[in-house]
């Protein structure tokens, strides 16, 4: 029989556009464009955001994530030939149909299985449960997961007044941004390294508390401001409280782990957000990185973005705990343990 095997991160990239737009310029973009011109850094004391990355005119999803895959394959000293398994993992797409995988492996010269994973925020952390099963059990050696968010796109611009600014108000923290990761069948142990606990909880119950709803059945070919960006209709605060004593129940152990490692990642789309994910898991905030402060919100992109963040920093190193947790509309719950 073979021997049981664990997957294991071989690489991880991030890729930034290089077009910045401060807060300053999004409050002026949503003064020309509307009947409401937000004071002068009131997004600023809102977020606690700097700025966002925003895509180059043509650049596509897939183009961010490629732009990302091309790091990690050169990080994890492979080609795209060696990839038995490619997901695309993203709140964006390039198209309705067919999969944005297929663009990504049609650009890369990739000839293997695609598909994609789509779970909001939580999109990577789904998709690495998804390659960690197919890993642990033979199915696939090498998969590599790809992600390209577009944010900017889903930004309101013309607000008539200050309410329908707080509405909008996750849309402004909205980020462009490409990952990826290479996940590879390594020896199962206790001391190896791997992806060594994933959880995940839902509470589908809160699922219109943040939304993009244009494009799908219910409103197919909106225009409707309301339907094509981020839109707040109910208390994402509320859905965390809801769905935080099942996931201290499921995750507690590994919430436990990840305070004793050496570096927590989780999803951030605004500086009080931040503070209160601290709070709330009770985490050290020496084990944290505030990259939202810096990047903006980057959806999907936004855990493996701080684990590059990290690395570049030496806060990770060979034989360290890392966690990664993750929050989505949903709303859903997430956290993989990984020794480095």
């Amino acid at each position: 029989m073979p021997e049981p095997a664990r997957a294991r991160i071989a690489a991880v990239a991030a890729h930034l556009p290089t077009r910045y737009r401060t807060m300053d310029e999004i409050r002026e973009k949503i003064a020309k464009s509307g009947d409401y011109a937000p004071p002068p850094g009131l997004l600023e004391d809102l977020t606690g955001v700097r700025g966002v990355h925003v895509r180059g005119d043509g650049e596509n999803a897939s183009d961010l994530a490629v732009a990302a895959a091309r790091k990690a394959l050169d990080e994890a000293g492979l080609r795209i030939g060696d990839i038995d398994l490619l997901l695309f993992a993203a709140t964006a797409a390039d198209l309705i149909e067919p999969a944005t995988s297929h663009l990504v492996a049609a650009k890369m010269g990739a000839t293997c299985p695609v598909f994609d994973v789509k779970n909001a925020c939580n999109s990577v952390l789904n998709a690495m449960e998804t390659a960690a099963s197919f890993i642990e059990t033979g199915r696939y050696r090498t998969v590599l997961i790809v992600c390209g968010e577009a944010g900017s796109l889903v930004t309101r611009w013309n607000v008539p007044d200050r309410q329908a600014l707080l509405r909008a108000l996750p849309g402004y923290t909205a980020s462009d941004a490409g990952a990826a990761m290479v996940l590879t069948a390594g020896p199962a142990g206790e001391d190896r390294p791997g992806i060594t606990a994933m959880r995940f909880v839902s509470n589908s119950a809160a699922w219109e508390a943040c939304t993009v709803s244009g494009g799908g059945t219910m409103h197919q070919r909106s225009v409707h401001d309301d339907h094509t960006t981020l839109r707040l209709n109910g208390d994402l605060r509320q859905g965390l409280l809801d769905v935080l004593p099942e996931a201290l129940t499921v995750a507690g152990d590994e919430l436990a782990a990840a305070r004793a490692g050496a570096f927590v990642a989780f999803h951030q789309i605004a500086m009080p957000q931040y503070r209160q994910m601290l709070d709330t898991f009770s985490l050290p905030e020496r084990l944290c990185m505030p990259a939202v402060a810096e990047h903006g919100n980057c959806a999907a992109a936004s855990l493996p973005l701080q684990l590059v963040k990290a690395r570049e920093a030496d806060r990770v190193e060979d034989g360290d705990t890392v966690a990664m947790i993750g929050l989505a509309s949903g709303f859903s719950f997430g956290l993989a343990l990984v020794r480095w």
